[in-house]
């Protein structure tokens, strides 16, 4: 995830039985250095207690709009001006309702009049409530003016019912929150990005292969979304979990990688290539498992596999390809040569060491444009250096 520091939320409870579960939320987002306050109805006190929303947010909780006043002044207008986004959650049916047609009954509905912020409404109720036509048409009504709305899951309902209704899991909400506080700086731009390791198979249990984690496509791939980036990642076999919102198509060999990157290019504005493809393959996979005792080769007969990314450079017309480079020996001058010969907008340069490269949470890069520029950065968390990546491809 990414920091919410110097980010203000605003949280509001209504009372559904999911509201048991946003201490958990609010606790997330004071870990990811957000500034948080809560305001709740009254029903929704039946179900979680102010005071430990209190502790968890470090800030007052509001509860009654007849408290007028708070130290900033008037409640309902300086907490509305407040926050840079207002996320009601559990929101129920009937708050859902009253928003929609401006009934401010509490201090919660009053709220969506007196405010300008930006407002995410995450649904939880009965699934027959939740599909009915009245509840459809109010959040139908609310997305039209402009409100966020996160759909609830499908799953196990409080009453022991399965539907759609059930509130999304914390992690899930934390996302969008996130997303809708962050600069949206590729808007509708659709980027393709690499990710993982291939393995070029010797015979059915042996293979070619590195140790690439996918940990910076994955990172990529999550600063694309939150930056407003349609985003199709192309993924090795990894163990990590995609990122919400975007396309994954699996691979596992580079010719399998090859299809998918000539399939998706042209229809995608920008080519992340962070792979860790193999350069080379077996000339032969053997059908059966080679036998150790028996026939196991004493040279291994292999031939190089394709330049993809030199084939799209080759192949390129509005699209900005930005390569990646980890080199042992003659760094810069390497990855020059390639950013050349492959026709990039751009290469990123890792640096192999105890702290940076393949398997770490770290990496320590230099960015060379073809103009010549230089630019390098000290060793990084990889979600850092996703952002900076991002940041520099702002101005391809």
């Amino acid at each position: 995830m990414r920091s919410l520091k110097n980010k203000k939320i605003l949280v509001g409870i209504t009372g559904g039985i999911a509201a048991y579960k946003i201490p958990n939320l609010i606790r997330e987002l004071i870990k990811l250095e957000a500034e948080v306050k809560v305001v709740l109805t009254e029903e929704a006190t039946k179900f979680v207690i102010p005071y430990t929303l209190k502790i968890l947010s470090k800030n007052d909780v509001f509860i009654d709009q007849f408290e007028l006043t708070d130290e900033d002044g008037i409640i309902h207008t300086s907490l509305a001006n407040w926050p840079d986004l207002y996320v009601i959650v559990p929101a129920t049916a009937n708050s859902i309702a009253k928003i929609t047609y401006g009934i401010c009954d509490n201090l919660l509905t009053l709220f969506p009049l007196s405010s300008k912020s930006k407002i995410l409404i995450v649904p939880s109720m009965h699934t027959n409530m939740y599909e009915n036509e009245i509840t459809q048409k109010n959040i139908q009504i609310l997305k039209e003016r402009g409100f966020y709305v996160l759909e609830p899951e499908t799953g196990e309902l409080a009453g022991g019912d399965v539907g759609k209704g059930r509130l999304p899991d914390i992690e899930r909400i934390v996302f969008e929150i996130i997303k809708l506080t962050y600069k949206k700086s590729f808007l509708d731009k659709k980027i393709l990005i690499t990710s993982g390791p291939t393995r070029e198979y010797i015979d059915p249990v042996r293979f070619i292969s590195n140790p690439s984690s996918g940990k910076m496509g994955y990172e990529l791939a999550l600063e694309g979304v939150l930056r407003g980036g349609n985003v199709t990642l192309i993924s090795g076999k990894v163990s990590l979990k995609p990122p919400y919102e975007v396309k994954l198509i699996n691979i596992e060999n580079s010719e399998e990688l090859y299809d998918e990157v000539s399939k998706n290019f042209f229809s995608n504005d920008y080519l992340l290539m962070s792979s860790a493809v193999c350069d080379f393959k077996p000339v032969e996979k053997k059908e059966n498992k080679i036998k150790k005792e028996e026939d196991f080769p004493s040279v291994l007969n292999i031939k190089k596999t394709r330049d993809i990314l030199k084939e799209m450079g080759s192949l390129k017309k509005n699209q900005k390809l930005i390569g990646f480079a980890l080199e042992t020996e003659n760094e810069i001058e390497n990855a020059k040569k390639k950013l050349s010969e492959k026709n990039l907008d751009m290469i990123v340069l890792n640096k192999i060491s105890d702290k940076s490269g393949f398997e770490k949470d770290t990496d320590e890069i230099t960015i060379i444009f073809k103009n010549g520029k230089i630019t390098s950065f000290p060793v990084l968390p990889k979600s850092e250096v996703a952002k900076i990546i991002f940041d520099f491809m702002e101005d391809l």
